[in-house]
């Protein structure tokens, strides 16, 4: 079993992990927040979670759940909810997930199973610092159809055709979102007072119906 570890943020990458192994694993931690893990064929990222990493997630989620309530769209959030597919050997905790579109589905269920239930319609994937298992692939595989992903800098939309991801401006499961506006307020939640940047949240929020 070989190891990469991550000198930035405490992650590590094993490989040669048999499922039964990744699945212990999952059920020694199902109580905790922390460590978070991804599974794809044999290879298990296992991350203890930083302020850097968590900071910019809870603010985008906040910001998706200000535009939804401001647009009456329905949503579930499930958080890092672990997703799993055995018959794909794949397994994920996002770190912010979401049913939109197929909410109705998922309501008031306790256990999700991806062989039977839809995946989340929107993932968020924080990404600040490498190496790191690469978390497209298991998403494709499980057809999540909507990927935010945040590097530290910018956020980037991935959307979901032809069982690949492109790039796109803005949000499908949240029209009028753009990844730039996104991006700003991620930036500027750095250095402005909280209740002042939900004012500007909500005020952007509005203004998209």
């Amino acid at each position: 079993m070989s190891t990469v570890l991550s000198p930035t943020e405490q992650k590590i990458i094993l490989h040669d992990v048999s499922w039964t192994l990744y699945q212990l694993l999952l059920a020694n931690y199902q109580d905790s927040s922390s460590p978070r893990f991804a599974y794809d064929r044999g290879t298990l990222e296992i991350m203890i979670l930083s302020a850097r990493h968590e900071q910019p997630n809870r603010i985008i989620a906040a910001l998706i759940e200000t535009v939804a309530n401001e647009g009456g769209i329905d949503f579930i959030n499930l958080g890092s909810t672990t997703f799993n597919r055995e018959d794909l050997a794949k397994g994920f905790e996002p770190d912010s997930c979401f049913y939109f579109q197929n909410v109705h589905q998922v309501r008031g269920k306790e256990d999700i199973d991806l062989q039977v239930d839809p995946p989340p319609d929107l993932i968020v994937e924080i990404d600040i610092t490498h190496p790191s298992l690469p978390k497209l692939p298991i998403y494709e595989q499980v057809k999540v159809p909507e990927v935010w992903q945040y590097d530290g800098e910018k956020l980037t939309i991935l959307l979901l055709e032809n069982g690949a991801y492109r790039e796109s401006a803005d949000s499908r499961a949240l029209p009028g979102v753009t990844a730039r506006d996104v991006t700003r307020f991620v930036e500027e939640s750095r250095y402005t007072e909280r209740p002042q940047w939900n004012r500007a949240v909500l005020k952007w929020a509005r203004s998209l119906n």
